[in-house]
Formats: C-alpha cells, structure tokens, sequence
C-alpha cells in the first residue's frame, strides 16, 4: 500500500502560524510527515512523500502527483492524508477552539470516509477531542482540492489548533508531535485491514 503524505502548505505561505509565531505550519507538517514516513516504512508500508519541497506547491500540481501515483500503483492501492493546522481566526490572535478533526471531499468515497472515521477515532483515544462538538459520523466535509481532486482514499486532518496556545504547546513538543504521527500511523493500518 502506497501511503501518500502531503505536507500543506510552504514556507512562502502567508500567515499559517501562531499568534506569537512561534509554530509555522509549514515546518510542524514536514516533521510530523518526517515522523509518518519513518513510522509507515517500519510498520512494512510503502511511504511517499508527495512534497518534499519547502515552498508551497499548487493545489493542482499536488493533486496531479498524486493522480500520477494512482495511475501507476491502482487507486485502491493508495491512500493519501494531508496534515495541515487549523485555526480559530485570521486575526493573529489566541482563540479557545481546540481539537482534532479530519475531512473528507463532499464527493467522498466509502473509503475516504472510512479512514477519517479512522483517524477521528484514534485521535478521540489520544486525548485529542477538543472541545468542539463532531459530527456523528466522525468527520467533516469539505471542498478541499486535495480531497475532490485525487483518485484514492482522501482525508485532510486538522491537527489541533494553531491559534490555541494549550494546542500550541503541545504541538511543539516532541511528544505531541509524535503522538500525532502515531494515531496517523494507527489509523492507516487499521484501515489497510479492514479494506484488504
């Protein structure tokens, strides 16, 4: 199984950051990406890094690598996930949402909803709710490019809050940063047995 890892967004991205600047979106995803590859390639998976870059990569040009992928490797066998932070507000300042969540195109397949449940779930036992109040089905739906646009299981996760400073703390820190990476690398292998 090709496990496709989209970092979001690079640096030259405006704002994505914290209101004291210290946790820039684009550096967070490319570690927890960094811990996904390792943690994916030791569990026997085929991991692949769809931006390896540190600029930010179009929408098109994402969705395009990965459709290419799919084209080689079957859509059925790949998955993709696309780790970003989200936030509160725009206004660079600290707001009180907190909390996991994962989405899905609203044109989303069976699979692509399975695995965000997956993920929803995993992050519900990490401790990593929130205070927000989720959707029965345990994701949310979206018209994100990344998800509508590519031809495997697609799900965008929201991993905490970078506008939250409780959220932000944990985020640095080397263990939220793995516990994230580990509930990512839970949830897709709980995925790969159910579908295979």
């Amino acid at each position: 199984m090709k496990i496709l890892i989209d970092n979001g967004h690079g640096a030259n991205t405006p704002g994505k950051c914290s209101p004291d600047f210290k946790l820039r979106e684009y550096a967070w995803a490319r570690q927890v990406a960094k811990l996904l590859y390792q943690r994916a390639e030791a569990a026997g998976l085929e991991p692949v890094l769809i931006t390896p870059e540190y600029t930010d990569i179009s929408l098109r040009e994402r969705c395009r690598r990965v459709n290419e992928l799919c084209d080689r490797y079957g859509a059925d066998n790949c998955l993709l996930i696309s780790l970003h932070l989200n936030a509160a507000g725009a206004d660079g300042k600290w707001h009180t949402s907190r909390g996991f969540s994962s989405w899905v195109a609203r044109n989303a397949s069976a699979k692509s909803k399975l695995l965000a449940r997956l993920l929803w779930e995993n992050a519900d036992m990490a401790g990593l709710r929130g205070n927000r109040s989720v959707p029965p089905e345990h994701y949310l739906t979206a018209n994100f490019a990344i998800c509508r646009g590519t031809k495997c299981a697609a799900v965008l996760t929201e991993n905490l809050f970078q506008d939250n400073p409780e959220d932000v703390a944990f985020l640095l820190s080397d263990e939220g940063k793995e516990c994230i990476a580990d509930v990512h690398l839970a949830s897709i292998l709980s995925y790969i047995n159910i579908v295979k």
